[in-house]
């Protein structure tokens, strides 16, 4: 008994100290634009080597709080996440004619994946990921930019487009692409019209991706979002954008076992 007593004590004292999360912004720079990201991890963890890693891609209303928290979720989960600043200056707006005209610069242009691939390149200098298992979520404008990265050929384990608008599939993205890709789609969602979900799964069976596409009953755009309700209000769109407690819960946890599946350790 004593015996066991002394090897359960050393165990506990070679154990981290409680966890705790570390949380800071990140300057850096792509672009000529001064970008102001958000890393948050458990340094608890740390100690026991490199962790998985999650690029987070915000909304079209900017790197607000919304977007940190979901980073802060990831680390208590055990995962080093950044989220990405995509317009500069880590600002946000809660007009939607404003995030309309900044995310509006980057579709259809290089500047989309060139931007988030800055963000990814600052979650893998930190020092604490392992660079075989990293992956990058993103919600609305962000689920957009995560399919436009993982297509460029980002050295990512896999991609979650919440809610987010279906870009279309370049030609040579089969060949480059080392992701594998989970869509959560609002089954409801009036901004991405079953045309472009047609023309997406056809794209995603040509190129034989790994893919996996979800969708929500009753839930429309920007489901996850517990504060879409009032920014629908502000912004006159009541009945397009909405909260949906069931389907936020259902994706992250189909986030969960598709990072179980991704990172799992061969």
């Amino acid at each position: 008994m004593k015996a066991l007593l002394a090897v359960t004590s050393l165990l506990l004292a070679a154990l981290p100290a409680s966890a705790k999360l570390v949380t800071r912004s990140v300057a850096y720079e792509q672009g000529g634009v001064k970008l102001e990201g958000y890393l948050a991890y458990d340094d608890a963890l740390t100690a026991y080597g490199k962790l998985p890693g999650v690029l987070v891609v915000h909304e079209w209303w900017g790197l607000n709080d919304y977007a940190r928290s979901r980073a802060n979720q990831l680390a208590g989960l055990g995962y080093v996440a950044f989220a990405v600043d995509m317009f500069g200056g880590g600002q946000s707006t809660t007009e939607a004619k404003q995030a309309g005209a900044w995310a509006g610069e980057f579709y259809g242009k290089p500047l989309m994946a060139e931007r988030a691939q800055a963000g990814l390149d600052q979650l893998l200098a930190t020092g604490l990921v392992d660079h075989a298992r990293v992956a990058a979520i993103g919600y609305c404008f962000g689920g957009s930019v995560v399919q436009v990265l993982a297509c460029s050929g980002a050295p990512l384990a896999g991609i979650v487009s919440f809610h987010g608008g279906l870009i279309p599939v370049p030609a040579d993205a089969a060949a480059k692409t080392k992701a594998r890709i989970l869509i959560c789609n609002g089954g409801r969602d009036e901004f991405v019209p079953a045309k472009d979900i047609n023309a997406f799964i056809e794209s995603m069976n040509a190129g034989n991706f790994d893919y996996q596409f979800i969708s929500y009953a009753r839930a429309v755009h920007a489901f996850t979002n517990p504060a879409a309700d009032a920014g629908a209000a502000a912004n006159g769109l009541q009945g397009k954008i909405a909260y949906n407690a069931a389907a936020d819960h259902r994706s992250w946890q189909h986030m969960q076992d598709f990072f179980g599946e991704i990172f799992a350790k061969k």
